[in-house]
């Protein structure tokens, strides 16, 4: 491990293979109980692969995921990490009401908090999609509660991103204790890289991670990974007519990243994102754009 002290957030963003982002075109969400449920076993590899590093980390998870694999919720909270919120079925946040999204919320917590036995705090957008259109999402976390939510990816990007937002945690609504902290960039030349993990670690090269959070902690910040449970299961269901760039971008690599991830929870120090929220909270501004 890096002499690094900067604790920097790990996260499993806990959905199954049918319910990503680049597949939510394909398949339909009334299907999806017809579908092999894969999340349960993939998990607990992941569970093993932490207790072999001797990390901790926060699964943000879907209520529907929750409602079917209690057995997973309650090994996740047993084992020493976070139970955290991904919203119930993935659906966008900037597609949803304040109203809807509110409602949301409600139904995803109170089915983690019934599987997992431990408050909820913690949110994370569905594809990261609290940006310029729905700033009024983090009023309504601030409403229900969270101490924070890591939902903003301050970047460009063809399927979400706020560019204009800062690239570390930031109070979001005046007057409120609410930290957000996005997810970790990168600078090359002034302009801003998606760093913190999913497609991107698995796609480029190891070293690509390596730089880029080591150069978030030489600024003195910590980093903020996440990935996905079905990112360590090379045998999953291939899933046909989707775009050939969304194909690409799954199925990329997934036999090498369990060996990936190994080595980077031993290169650099891993911690919860709730206590890294409590860490943030002091040196965090208001910021409204």
């Amino acid at each position: 491990m890096s002499d690094n002290t900067i604790v920097n957030g790990l996260s499993v963003d806990v959905e199954d293979w049918f319910q990503v982002g680049a597949f939510e075109n394909t398949i339909s969400r009334e299907d999806w109980d017809g579908l092999e449920l894969r999340v349960g076993d993939n998990v607990a590899r992941i569970l093993d692969l932490f207790d072999e590093a001797g990390v901790k980390a926060t699964f943000f998870t879907l209520g529907w995921v929750a409602e079917r694999n209690k057995a997973a919720m309650h090994a996740i909270v047993d084992r020493g990490h976070e139970l955290a919120s991904h919203g119930y079925d993935h659906t966008r946040v900037f597609t949803f009401s304040p109203a809807e999204f509110a409602e949301d919320l409600a139904k995803a917590r109170a089915i983690l908090e019934d599987a997992g036995g431990q408050p909820i705090t913690g949110y994370r957008a569905p594809s990261f999609s609290i940006d310029a259109r729905n700033r009024w999402a983090h009023d309504i976390l601030t409403e229900q509660g969270y101490v924070y939510s890591s939902s903003v990816a301050p970047v460009v990007h063809d399927h979400y991103g706020w560019r204009e937002a800062p690239r570390f945690a930031f109070r979001p609504v005046v007057g409120s204790e609410l930290v957000e902290i996005p997810v970790t960039t990168a600078l090359l030349k002034g302009k801003r890289l998606a760093a913190g993990g999913g497609g991107f670690f698995r796609v480029l090269p190891y070293g690509f991670s390596r730089w880029a959070i080591g150069q978030v902690n030489r600024e003195g910040h910590p980093a903020v990974f996440y990935f996905h449970p079905w990112e360590v299961d090379p045998d999953q269901p291939r899933v046909g007519g989707a775009p050939l760039r969304s194909r690409v971008r799954h199925y990329t690599n997934l036999s090498k990243m369990e060996g990936k991830l190994s080595r980077l929870l031993g290169d650099f120090a891993w911690g919860r994102m709730d206590e890294l929220a409590q860490r943030e909270k002091a040196r965090s501004r208001e910021w409204s754009a």
